[in-house]
């Protein structure tokens, strides 16, 4: 059996997205286990009497806003819903941890409470970017706004660590997210981190990408700040969105409504491909412990998704095979 405990107050919509969306994880697969942490006044009604025996329900009056500061959720809200739930990882009681809660606080509580791995400093927030075969691994997307030189670097390692674990690639090739790919451009940082990369016999660095890059497939992994990643995530976000509408609206002419009829299947099936949507649910890597983040924003279906991430991440026992490789990598 396997328990994740879910940040039922966390996002910008709380229970009636979280506790809606994490039930349907219930659906899916058999031998899952929620607790769900936050008020019980607003999260037992959502519970279906069919599935109140798999459901256990943590109650809290305390939580963090989305703009709440995360010094004060560290040390002045100790039994928030996402601490509380954070915790229940940390006292073995849960496998893993979802959120959709304030970014900020939650890599403070968690990096506090659950500890990092040795040799890292700061945990990242990491996505698996759909590319033209495979995958590309991107971190950090927000958890780390201001990065040293120092930070990069370990970023790269635990991308390359994790792209290893999930068997896509013996030696994953690295790429640090600039803007331009020759040796000259870029802060100080990045080009301080691209030497520290470079140097390191460990990884597979194959020098700057640009934006335009991110889905090519070039690279398996794309190291980046926090600030430069989430703005390039969401951007990407919004294009993903533009194209289904745009797409939407040229079927809506009433001589191409049966050629979209016919297409239905294969524009279903991309859409779960690319669209943001399906695509929730970001690991929060380099803790003793799985996290997973979801939007802020998330509707009933991307929570869903959040969730079956973090079910996956534990079924599969990908934690484990991280941190063994990342024991296995001098740096």
């Amino acid at each position: 059996m396997i328990t994740i405990a879910i940040d039922a107050m966390g996002g910008d919509f709380g229970p009636q997205i979280t506790v809606p969306g994490a039930l349907k994880c219930l659906e899916i697969v058999p031998d899952l286990r929620l607790i769900l942490v936050g008020d019980e006044e607003k999260i037992l009604p959502l519970i279906p009497r069919n599935l109140s025996s798999f459901v256990e329900v943590k109650h809290t009056d305390q939580f963090i806003s989305m703009d709440e500061k995360p010094s004060r959720a560290l040390r002045g809200m100790p039994d928030s819903s996402m601490r509380l739930a954070v915790q229940s990882v940390a006292d073995g009681s849960a496998d893993a941890i979802v959120s959709a809660g304030n970014t900020g606080a939650l890599m403070a509580i968690s990096r506090y409470v659950l500890q990092t791995l040795p040799g890292i400093d700061r945990p990242a927030i990491m996505a698996r970017l759909p590319v033209k075969e495979g995958a590309t691994y991107m971190l950090d997307l927000g958890a780390n706004v201001d990065c040293q030189a120092e930070h990069l670097y370990q970023f790269a390692v635990m991308g390359t660590a994790f792209a290893a674990a999930n068997g896509q690639v013996v030696q994953p090739r690295v790429a640090l997210l600039n803007v331009g790919v020759e040796s000259i451009k870029g802060n100080q940082q990045v080009r301080l981190a691209s030497h520290q990369i470079a140097q390191s016999e460990a990884l597979n660095y194959i020098g700057f990408i640009e934006g335009n890059d991110l889905f090519s497939g070039k690279a398996d992994v794309i190291v980046c700040d926090g600030f430069v990643g989430n703005v390039a995530l969401k951007a990407s976000e919004g294009v993903m969105r533009l194209a289904a509408q745009k797409i939407q609206q040229k079927f809506s002419v009433w001589w191409l409504k049966w050629l979209g009829l016919l297409l239905r299947p294969f524009l279903k099936s991309l859409s779960k491909e690319l669209d943001p949507t399906y695509l929730n649910g970001a690991l929060l890597v380099g803790l003793q412990g799985i996290v997973v983040k979801g939007h802020g924003s998330s509707d009933e279906q991307s929570y869903t998704n959040a969730v079956m991430q973090a079910y996956r991440e534990v079924a599969n026992k990908s934690n484990d095979h991280f941190e063994e490789i990342m024991s296995q990598i001098e740096f």
